[in-house]
């Protein structure tokens, strides 16, 4: 008897990627599709689809290398849960951007061999993504990690020191998932503006336009402006800020030697989108040597990546980190330390993306980790 292997995904708008992962999966068994329901995805992805679910069964269910696709019949980022147990697959086939530590636990707790295989285009074909093809090319607006200095862009934090907060502009190379601490929030809102592309303008003046737009008079909540900066001013930047929403200045660096040396030693990897609701600030310990520290390890990790010197970088990104939770301890919960724990032999230094709580892991590494995503950063534009 044949094995059986699954795979889950949106598997919107059917392109040779998909087929070519179909293809490998295939490989391991008889290979069974479960697709993401039309409100998952507008869950996740924060977007409807352009394919009904329906439509996406009829179009997977045609190919060749599928024995059968369904609809998962849960939710959330394990939509597929009760479809494992009732299929009892061998195989649960993922590539690098969908693997995530609940699917590896979920997999070794139901007796399922996890396989994470490397976006990888057949037949000399280009590679191909739902993302490119959403937005055209790769010019479509992009995301930000922060690096460091995270909360220094709020008043009430820069008020006791000021301080640098630092964030690097990436291609969405991939669509990457609401509530993870990816300023998906501050993307939509810069979709209302331009909806494919940012403008030939300053990146600065952009920046600005969108954090006003974000953020109107008589906002409740001010989102802070490192996600507006981090999205539309490209390549590594740091701002400084003193008691107010917007920076005082700006640094900024393009050397491809230090992009891609970046490039290079971060990584990625989804632990779950954080918990609708979460209030991060019903606990805090914010106060002049808390803050004093984030700034301090901001310092530190812009000198070691102008240096390239790894393992100061490391240590500065990993002090940054115990500042910002020791500040915010809801940003940590004991699910989250149990996942980071699993990295510390691996990584050379890790936090959460945003404001935590869960979402994107981003890791120092100096040398591949297996089940990790790349990053691409965003270069800046020759016309400015």
């Amino acid at each position: 008897m044949k094995k059986k292997v699954f795979v889950s995904g949106c598997f919107d708008m059917l392109h040779s990627g998909h087929l070519a992962f179909f293809k490998e999966a295939a490989t391991f068994g008889d290979l069974y599709v479960g697709i993401g329901s039309d409100a998952t995805v507008d869950e996740l992805k924060g977007r409807k689809t352009i394919n009904s679910e329906r439509e996406r069964i009829y179009m997977i269910n045609a190919i060749k290398y599928v024995k059968q696709s369904f609809v998962n019949s849960g939710s959330g980022i394990l939509d597929f849960k009760e479809d494992l147990i009732r299929l009892k697959p061998d195989f649960f086939v993922v590539n690098e951007d969908g693997y995530s530590p609940e699917k590896e636990r979920l997999c070794k707790k139901l007796g399922i061999k996890l396989h994470v295989l490397s976006r990888q285009p057949d037949a000399d074909l280009p590679a191909r993504s739902t993302t490119q093809i959403r937005s055209g090319d790769n010019c479509s607006l992009p995301y930000r990690i922060d690096l460091a200095g995270t909360w220094i862009d709020q008043p009430y934090v820069s008020k006791y020191h000021p301080g640098w907060a630092i964030t690097l502009s990436l291609e969405p190379i991939i669509e990457y998932n609401e509530r993870c601490g990816m300023s998906t929030s501050t993307r939509n809102a810069a979709k209302k503006i331009w909806p494919y592309y940012l403008p030939i303008e300053k990146p600065e003046k952009l920046a600005e336009i969108l954090f006003k737009f974000e953020n109107t008079p008589g906002s409740e909540v001010i989102s802070g402006a490192q996600d507006a900066i981090g999205i539309c001013m490209p390549g590594l930047v740091r701002h400084y800020y003193d008691n107010d929403y917007w920076p005082k200045k700006f640094e900024s660096i393009h050397s491809e030697s230090i992009i891609s040396w970046l490039e290079k030693h971060l990584c990625m990897v989804l632990l779950w989108p954080r918990e609708k609701g979460l209030n991060l600030l019903t606990e805090t310990h914010i106060n002049k040597p808390n803050v004093k520290k984030l700034t301090q390890a901001s310092d530190e990790v812009w000198e070691a990546i102008k240096n390239k010197d790894l393992q100061s970088f490391a240590s500065g990104f990993l002090k940054s980190f115990n500042a910002q939770t020791t500040m915010f301890p809801k940003m940590l919960n004991s699910k989250i330390e149990e996942e980071i724990s699993k990295y510390k032999d691996k990584a050379l230094a890790w936090k959460l993306a945003g404001a935590g709580g869960a979402g994107y892991l981003i890791l120092v590494t100096d040398k591949p980790i297996k089940g990790t995503m790349n990053i691409k950063v965003r270069r800046k534009e020759t016309l400015i």
